[in-house]
C-alpha cells in the first residue's frame, strides 16, 4: 500500500493528469484482500495499479503492527468527493460507471452540487450482467471511451470494477480511473454512509451489516472477519519477532 494520506492521492492523481499520464486507484479493504488473497489473478491486479490505498481500518491497524504505518484510512467512498472536487478545479471531464439504476445521474448531481462548474460528460448503470460476453462488456467500454472522460469512476464491486478498468486503462491511457465499489451510491444517498464516529474506529462494517443484513451477512461475518483476525494476527507476530 502507498502511505499516502487522502489530500496527497489527489495531488498525485492531479500531477499525473498535468503530465498526461493515467493511472488505476485500488482501495483495498478486507474483502478486497482477502480475495487476492485466494487468487494469484486479483492479486496482481491489486499490485500493478499506480495507486494503492487503505481502504480498511484493520489494513491500517496491521501496517502499524508491522512497523510501516500508513497515515489514515483513504475510502473510494471520500475520494469519489475530493477527485471531483480536483476535476472541477482544472476543468477535466469525470464519468461516473456503476451503482444501482439511477443512483449515477443522482451522484452526479450531488457532485456537481457541491463542486459548481464539475463537468460530467457521462453516467451509466450497466445491467448486472453486462459482461456475461464480450459484446456486452465492450459497449459499455465503448460509452466511456466516446465520452473522452479524464477521471473515472467505476462502481461496479471488486474484482468486476477493476478487470473492466484494466481494459479500459488500454483505451484510455491518459485517464485515471477509481474502483469506487459502493461510493457511487453513497454519494446519490440511496445507500446511507455510516456515521463519521463509526467509521474512524473501524465500525462502518457494522452499519452497513445493520443496513443490509442479507446481502452482507456471510461476507462479513463467515469470510472476512476470520481473515481480519488473522491478518491482525500474523502482522503482530511479525512484529514481534525479531
Amino acid at each position: 500500500m502507498d502511505a499516502l494520506t487522502e489530500e496527497e492521492a489527489v495531488r498525485w492523481v492531479g500531477a499525473e493528469l498535468e503530465a498526461g499520464r493515467g493511472g488505476r486507484i485500488v482501495t483495498p479493504n478486507v474483502d478486497i484482500c482477502r480475495a487476492s488473497a485466494e487468487d494469484p489473478i486479483l492479486n496482481e491486479l491489486v499490485c500493478t495499479a499506480e495507486l494503492v490505498v487503505a481502504d480498511g481500518m484493520p489494513l491500517v491497524w496491521a501496517a502499524k503492527l508491522l512497523g510501516t504505518p500508513v497515515p489514515e484510512r483513504v475510502t473510494g467512498a471520500d475520494l469519489i468527493w475530493s477527485l471531483s472536487g480536483l476535476a472541477a478545479r482544472r476543468g477535466w471531464p469525470v464519468y461516473l460507471l456503476g451503482g444501482p439504476p439511477g443512483a449515477a445521474r443522482k451522484a452526479a448531481e450531488a457532485l456537481a452540487g457541491r463542486h459548481p462548474g464539475l463537468d460530467v460528460c457521462g453516467v451509466h448503470a450497466p445491467p448486472y450482467h453486462f459482461d456475461a460476453t464480450p459484446e456486452g462488456s465492450a459497449r459499455v467500454r465503448r460509452r466511456v471511451v466516446e465520452a473522452r472522460p479524464r477521471l473515472v469512476f467505476v462502481g461496479l464491486g471488486f474484482p468486476r470494477q477493476d478487470l473492466l478498468i484494466a481494459e479500459l486503462r488500454k483505451e484510455l491511457p491518459q485517464a485515471w480511473f477509481l474502483g469506487c465499489g459502493a461510493a457511487i451510491a453513497f454519494a446519490a444517498g440511496t445507500v446511507p454512509r455510516a456515521p463519521g464516529w463509526m467509521r474512524r474506529i473501524g465500525l462502518e462494517w457494522a452499519f452497513r451489516l445493520g443496513c443490509e443484513p442479507a446481502r452482507l451477512a456471510r461476507r462479513y461475518l463467515v469470510d472476512d472477519l476470520p481473515f481480519a483476525a488473522r491478518l491482525l494476527a500474523t502482522s503482530l507476530a511479525a512484529r514481534a519477532r525479531p
